[in-house]
């Protein structure tokens, strides 16, 4: 077999890169999308300057071309595919996607079309992210969702352990108390819609307390997670090996 490399890329076997925001210090515990032994296979992490926890909420367009300089350093450095560490990057996926040649998904939400496909048309997704407030219509409509009438969507920005981990970064993690409060959040969000046959959680801090939400309320969950797992299968395919 003969290889050729590629110039500009000085490591292999990367499949995934990830785009993660300029944050302050931050616990990315196991499960965390930014936690590389969160995943069974080698992961290339690639920082966005001056992309703060605040652009990205705020859905800031500025930040754009240094978001496209990295997409683009991670895609010389051999990623057979692009993700977001932030949910709310998903407001630049179409133009993003025009201008980088290998897949780009750069939010969790753009697993809601395939979720409705399989849950059924009559049915709810619950939906748990940092901010409801600003999980807007312009942000659903970038990650492909034309018809949002079966989201049923509740925040984590008033819950006072995440905030203050997640958005003001104070640099200390509670995990137990972090988890009550995203599962009391779902917990509530399905008492309150009992059509909902799903749930996502869109931000990437929240892979950690899937099993947990998942035990509370009995339904599939969905994450950052299961989606960069799906697309590492799509872009790095296998051999089976078996009988008949």
């Amino acid at each position: 077999m003969i290889y050729h490399g590629k110039k500009g890329q000085y490591t292999g076997g990367e499949a995934i890169g990830i785009l993660t925001l300029e944050s302050s210090p931050v616990a990315f515990i196991p499960g965390d999308v930014n936690n590389a032994s969160t995943y069974p296979f080698p992961i290339r992490y690639q920082n966005v300057d001056g992309f703060s926890v605040q652009k990205a909420i705020g859905k800031d367009p500025s930040i754009y071309k240094n978001l496209l300089e990295s997409a683009k350093s991670l895609e010389q450095q051999g990623v057979r595919a692009i993700t977001g560490g932030c949910g709310f990057m998903g407001i630049h996926q179409k133009k993003l996607a025009k201008e980088i040649e290998v897949p780009i998904f750069l939010s969790s939400l753009t697993q809601i079309p395939f979720i409705s496909t399989i849950i059924g048309i009559d049915s709810k997704i619950g939906v748990i992210t940092a901010n409801a407030k600003n999980l807007t219509a312009d942000l659903l409509t970038a990650v492909g969702v034309s018809n949002s009438s079966n989201l049923m969507i509740a925040g984590l920005e008033d819950q006072p352990n995440f905030d203050q981990f997640a958005i003001k970064e104070t640099g200390r993690l509670d995990v137990e108390a972090v988890k009550n409060e995203v599962v009391d959040t779902a917990k509530e969000l399905v008492a309150e819609n009992p059509a909902i046959r799903a749930i996502l959680l869109e931000c990437s801090l929240l892979p950690p307390y899937a099993l947990s939400v998942q035990n509370a309320v009995n339904l599939p969950v969905f994450d950052y997670v299961t989606m960069i797992k799906f697309v590492f299968t799509a872009v790095v395919q296998c051999s089976y090996k078996g009988f008949l």
